[in-house]
């Protein structure tokens, strides 16, 4: 029995949904989202509560039944408050800035590396080694910090790179430190 798939979802001031079918559409003051479903699965709006049903206890109905909630539930939470990723550059001359709809970064290439913002989201530059992705799809905004975190992705000897804010860099010690311990 899938506990989150039983879980109503509410529906906050100032944000419509219509269901249409297997088709959600959500919008909301920080944009609108439209998703489409497993036709199996069943979705109904009641007062202000989003309920998903599943017709069978089968294997593939309880799989979808929680996912299905979740991405739902997902989409009503971006278009109130957003979701937003951060990112930190490390190592010497390693910075960032914004320019127009360009995020540019010098990461130690022979050349810059340029990003166009897509849109749907925005991306904040505050200091020369934070980056701030926001935006309403959560889908969307964490494949595009992976896609920037890919450019340099964090190195274990030195952390030299592009990591998340938060994330555990395991570090290894080089050979020098390797050969003196002897």
């Amino acid at each position: 029995m899938s506990r989150i798939g039983n879980k109503p979802i509410t529906i906050p001031a100032g944000v419509t949904v219509n269901v249409n079918g297997s088709e959600v559409s959500v919008k909301g003051p920080k944009g609108e989202l439209k998703n489409t479903f497993n036709a199996d699965i069943k979705i109904a709006v009641e007062g202000t509560e989003i309920l998903v049903t599943r017709p069978t206890d089968n294997k593939e109905h309880r799989s979808l039944h929680g996912l299905t909630r979740t991405l739902i539930a997902n989409m009503v939470e971006g278009v109130t408050n957003g979701f937003t990723k951060e990112l930190e550059v490390n190592g010497v001359g390693y910075r960032v800035q914004k320019q127009g709809k360009d995020l540019v970064m010098n990461l130690g290439y022979s050349h810059q590396v340029i990003m166009t913002e897509q849109p749907g989201l925005t991306i904040e530059v505050p200091s020369p080694n934070k980056i701030i992705i926001s935006g309403a799809d959560k889908q969307q905004v964490g494949q595009f910090a992976a896609e920037v975190r890919e450019k340099r992705p964090p190195e274990p000897y030195k952390g030299k790179g592009i990591k998340y804010v938060g994330e555990y860099i395991r570090r290894k010690e080089g050979k020098a430190a390797k050969g003196a311990k002897k």
